[in-house]
């Protein structure tokens, strides 16, 4: 069974920093696409970062300059580098991966979500 497990979240003052990382683990193959998505409280849950097997980037409009995204492809590992916060990026992050497992087509899967909050 694949799993993806987010760890970093926590409590920030704005302008503060935090670095979100996601291990995925279990009967993996390859895993294409890493991203992060993230929902605050009475919001669709949206696009943050995403990043291809091959180093490409794609951010969402509001978190480009401040956030980076990166990975470890050996350790099956993606990172959310976040600086500037603001209270607007409060949000329960989650961890996304397109992957080809060794038992099953290519599928979608998402982590539990960790909790990010910005506040003086």
């Amino acid at each position: 069974q694949v799993q993806l497990v987010e760890s970093g979240g926590g409590l920030v003052q704005p302008g503060g920093s935090l670095r979100l990382s996601c291990a995925a683990s279990g009967s993996i193959f390859s895993i294409y696409t890493m991203g992060w998505y993230r929902q605050a409280p009475g919001k669709q849950r949206e696009l943050v970062a995403t990043i291809t097997s091959g180093g490409s980037t794609n951010y969402a409009d509001s978190v480009k300059v401040r956030f980076t995204i990166s990975r470890d492809n050996a350790k099956n590992t993606v990172y959310l580098q976040m600086n500037s916060l603001k209270p607007e990026d409060t949000a329960v992050y989650y961890c996304n991966a397109d992957l080809v497992s060794f038992y099953s087509d290519s599928g979608n899967y998402w982590g539990q979500g960790t909790q990010v909050t910005v506040s003086s």
